[in-house]
């Protein structure tokens, strides 16, 4: 029955992958990115600008940068390490380019879901909340289709993946140190208890705190490695770049090769890009005008993808471990990863990986989290929803924690996190224009040498008007916080 299940399982995840989500995130990332007028590409400055630049109601509120945290602190997970050690397994070294062009493509489309959460968001207490299923209510019309949303959006990662992260945290710490599961459980239950009962300020900090040391710290190693091998580098590059180019043939053949299909699933795993997640830490960032968020939470695929899943892409190939085993069979990703860092740096690997990994999973538990907590909330605001909400959490920590195996939490993660794309696509797909007018407005502000600031009727016949609770005019939003 198991075995039956599981062919199910993958037989569905060849179908969303192999064709539909490829031809949606490829041609929307494309639509978008012209759309936007390569908004990506040609504002980089201005998001570097944005990135550190404070909230506009003081300290009460959630900063660009922590906002920008918890979106990061999801997107960086194992899935940067195990996700692309295996995409490289099995997709050779040309699944490096597939997830450069997706990041680089599908960060036009992280711009206009990010820029669409803003513009919807929600009064939370002292905080904002909002996401793919408010602007699916509110500029849709839609609540049916945000409540669909909610649910896909819970479930993958507010259960889902955070099983499988919790799984990678404690292999790894029982294989390096010997450690016994329970009390790996225990501690990782405790800890994450801590933080998310703290509210989303408390998810803000930790990730503000985590984020910067865990990315930093791994691309300097990635960059040790490449720097202390510059021979070799060249080659690499050119493997990257020959063989993923290669595929474009495969694609005009009507067929999709191992590197672009691996390349592609694995980069939208890790960089989230046109899925609906990031928008949810998007709109909780206290801002005067959206589409500031809208460019940091497009700068943030960037730094995931291009940054810290190059670094392990860099590690593997220049290292030039082997791919496969004796029998042909691809090398489990973390094993792959743990490999090629001891090749290089010799005892130093095991006890950096372990901390690498920790810092990684147990961040993305924190941002997965709260993601399920936004979409709840949508559902129904009520307080003992949330604490049950909370303790499936931790018992799915705590499953995740103690099973040996993910393989089928990580099929069903790629089927719910495909279907979310789905959904959220669509969404966006119909509702662009509106983060097309809220740019031009920032553009317009901006060449006049203005901090751009967003009125709800700085976009005339904006959809959903009526509704919104931030943008009013200055009296009125004085006097609805």
């Amino acid at each position: 029955m198991e075995k039956q299940f599981m062919e199910l399982v993958s037989n569905i995840n060849d179908v969303l992958w192999s064709s539909v989500l490829i031809i949606l995130l490829v041609g929307l990332g494309i639509y978008f990115t012209i759309r936007m007028g390569f908004v990506q590409f040609r504002m980089i400055p201005e998001m570097l600008r944005l990135l550190f630049q404070g909230t506009d109601k003081g300290k009460d509120g959630v900063s660009p940068f922590q906002a920008f945290a918890i979106s990061t602190a999801a997107r960086v997970g194992t899935g940067n390490i195990a996700g692309v050690a295996t995409a490289i397994a099995l997709g050779g070294p040309g699944a490096v380019f597939w997830m450069w062009l997706i990041a680089l493509i599908g960060s036009a489309s992280a711009f206009v879901e990010s820029t669409l959460a803003q513009i919807y968001k929600v009064r939370d207490d002292k905080a904002w909340r909002g996401g793919p299923a408010y602007y699916m209510e509110k500029a849709l019309g839609q609540r049916w289709l945000g409540v669909v949303f909610s649910i896909l959006i819970t479930i993958a990662f507010g259960f889902v993946f955070n099983s499988v992260q919790s799984n990678t945290i404690s292999l790894s710490l029982q294989s390096q140190y010997g450690i016994d599961k329970t009390w790996i459980t225990v501690g990782l239950v405790v800890l994450t208890a801590l933080v998310i009962f703290g509210g989303v300020r408390s998810i803000a900090k930790v990730a503000a705190f985590l984020v910067p040391i865990m990315a930093g710290g791994y691309i300097l190693i990635a960059l040790y490695i490449m720097v202390t091998n510059l021979e070799v580098l060249p080659s690499v590059f050119g493997l990257i770049f020959q063989e993923g180019l290669l595929e474009f043939k495969t694609l005009a053949g009507g067929a999709i090769g191992a590197a672009v299909l691996n390349g592609i699933r694995r980069g939208l795993f890790s960089n989230e890009a046109g899925m609906g997640s990031a928008p949810n830490a998007a709109a909780t960032a206290e801002v005067s005008h959206p589409v500031k968020q809208g460019l940091i939470q497009s700068f943030a695929v960037f730094v995931d993808t291009l940054l810290v899943c190059s670094a392990t892409a860099m590690i593997v190939l220049v290292s030039g471990v082997a791919t496969k085993d004796a029998s042909g069979e691809p090398v489990a990703g973390i094993d792959l990863a743990q490999g090629a860092l001891a090749s290089q740096v010799g005892s130093l690997a095991t006890g950096f990986m372990a901390l690498a990994i920790f810092l990684f999973a147990f961040s993305s538990i924190v941002g997965n989290y709260y993601y399920g907590e936004s979409n709840i909330s949508f559902i129904n605001d009520n307080k003992t929803l949330m604490t049950i909400y909370r303790v499936i959490v931790l018992a799915m920590v705590v499953f995740g924690s103690l099973v040996q195996t993910a393989g089928l939490v990580w099929a069903l993660a790629d089927i719910f996190m495909g279907l979310m794309a789905i959904v959220n696509l669509y969404a966006i797909f119909r509702l662009s224009k509106i983060a097309k007018l809220a740019l031009d407005d920032y553009l317009v502000q901006r060449r006049n040498g203005q901090d751009p600031r967003f009125h709800k009727d700085s976009i005339p016949n904006l959809p959903g008007k009526e509704t919104l609770e931030a943008w009013q005019d200055d009296d009125t939003k004085e006097k609805a916080i």
